[in-house]
């Protein structure tokens, strides 16, 4: 392993330091962090990184790129008159669709032996839009995952041929994804394929939207490699704003997590000649260094170098989680300060980065340090910040400290979110302080923040192995009196917590 210090007057080299900080970490083997190592939430908020850019939610996923419904136009009239006539008129519309979808939802619940649905839905007389139909199916889906599935399958697939019956409208891409959406709630894989089929047929764009709604689903039934391969062929895959379709693919692929799939599709677009650019290199990047392949991270980060991609604000942020991890303070100061002289000013999220990679390798002195410069510097750390810090020192079983910087958060009006106070009451648990667990509970409930199963899980599996059984019944009383996750009751009332 080649030592930080060998290689850090070479630092402020265009790409040399990258291959000496990558190699530096290969003897390190990446190991995955579950969810009771006290990371597993953290790890989620931080893994956006690369994953934020929905590139294809226009208008047409949130109104059905219907026409009607658009944003009134901005009049020339000093005293807002036209426009607030306008605003009113479409406040109207809306509610008026929102009648009709509860209307059609009543209706098609009766459905049945010897019912007409589409006799029913006829009668309405109803004015078909994008936004009833994108209403109606929502509702559909909303309730598919806690009724008949099947039955929800049936219904959307009802409504949607009789819909697209009506004259004057034509389904839009956004109508196509709520079905398959419908039909993955159901598992009704081939009802998936054959609607995609009939969008192609009919001339309707292919997105990384669609692409990723297969991959979600199909990816379980074991068909993601026939979904990549379907859509790589296909003409009429809309890959806009990317690159090319690789790109597009390959997003959406490090979204689900299918890093091997990234490897294969990577190898798939060098055969057809297509070059790799900066988003290729990062997704591949961080495929491969979630796989644990360092030697082939840090070629392809000087491959990068060579073919003259300058790392931007991902690989960056990519790096610092690697030293990070691989307990690298020393490199990652060398890195933070190349970055401000190429211009690259660090972020929060790089700070929030590197301390939870320290954090996991439980260098809590240097978490503290880079905790301090980074307000130095200007940059404030937010609630994510905060939760990642608070879960180090929980994991180290340093409440105290925990609670402390817990308070600080609150005094800099920080608001603690789920993962912070999931946090809390589990190093809490650990040090057996269940009243104040239990408080920390009604405290977030207090601020409205909702607790989530997992707080729910975390904090009746600690009661439960310390023997505190009435307290862990209450715990589930209290969640079912407020009607959460009653549908996973039975699931919780077998959870123990290793």
């Amino acid at each position: 392993m080649f030592s930080v210090v060998a290689f850090g007057e070479k630092f402020i080299q265009k790409f040399s330091f990258f291959r000496g900080i990558s190699r530096a970490l290969c003897s390190r083997q990446f190991k995955g962090d579950g969810v009771d190592n006290g990371y597993g939430c953290v790890e989620d908020y931080l893994s956006e990184s690369l994953k934020t850019l929905d590139f294809d939610r226009g208008l047409d996923e949130k109104l059905g790129n219907d026409s009607e419904t658009s944003s009134p136009q901005k009049t020339s009239n000093s005293y807002g008159v036209h426009s607030q006539h306008n605003f009113s008129s479409r406040q109207s519309f809306l509610d008026n669709v929102r009648n009709e979808s509860r209307k059609i939802l009543e209706l098609l619940q009766q459905d049945g032996p010897g019912f007409d649905a589409k006799a029913a839905l006829d009668d309405l007389q109803l004015r078909v839009s994008g936004l009833l139909v994108r209403e109606v199916l929502l509702g559909i889906l909303k309730t598919a995952s806690y009724v008949n599935k099947n039955r929800s399958a049936k219904l959307g697939f009802k409504f949607f041929v009789w819909s697209g019956q009506q004259e004057n409208y034509r389904h839009t891409v956004n109508a196509y994804h709520l079905l398959m959406k419908i039909f993955a709630e159901a598992e009704e894989f081939k009802a998936m394929w054959r609607l995609v089929d009939e969008m192609i047929e009919k001339g309707y764009p292919t997105s990384a939207r669609t692409f990723n709604i297969l991959i979600c689903t199909c990816g379980e039934a074991g068909l993601a490699k026939k979904v990549v391969e379907k859509f790589l062929k296909s003409k009429t895959f809309n890959y806009r704003p990317f690159k090319h379709s690789f790109n597009a693919i390959l997003h959406t692929l490090l979204v689900e997590n299918q890093y091997k799939l990234i490897e294969w599709v990577y190898q798939q677009m060098l055969v057809e000649g297509h070059s790799p650019d900066t988003l290729t290199y990062n997704i591949v990047m961080c495929a491969k260094y979630r796989l644990g392949k360092l030697d082939q991270f840090h070629r392809l980060l000087d491959e990068m170098g060579r073919n003259g991609f300058p790392p931007d604000f991902h690989t960056y942020n990519l790096l610092l989680h690697v030293l990070g991890k691989g307990d690298k303070p020393l490199a990652a100061l060398n890195l933070l300060n190349h970055m401000k002289e190429v211009g690259c000013e660090p972020s929060v999220l790089h700070f929030t980065t590197l301390i939870d990679g320290l954090s996991r390798a439980g260098n809590l002195e240097a978490c503290n340090y880079f905790f301090d410069e980074m307000i130095k510097h200007g940059c404030m750390p937010d609630v994510v910040c905060y939760t990642v810090l608070i879960t180090g020192y929980v994991v180290a079983g340093e409440i105290d400290k925990a609670q402390q910087i817990f308070n600080d958060m609150m005094s800099k009006g920080q608001l603690p979110n789920v993962f912070t106070y999931n946090s809390m009451i589990r190093g809490l648990c650990v040090a057996e302080k269940f009243e104040e667990a239990c408080l920390m509970l009604k405290e977030m409930e207090a601020r409205g923040c909702n607790p989530n199963f997992l707080v729910y899980t975390t904090l009746v599996g600690y009661l439960r192995n310390a023997g505190q059984l009435s307290q862990a019944h209450d715990v589930i009383r209290h969640m079912v009196e407020k009607g959460q996750y009653i549908h996973l009751l039975s699931k919780i009332k077998r959870y123990r917590r290793c």
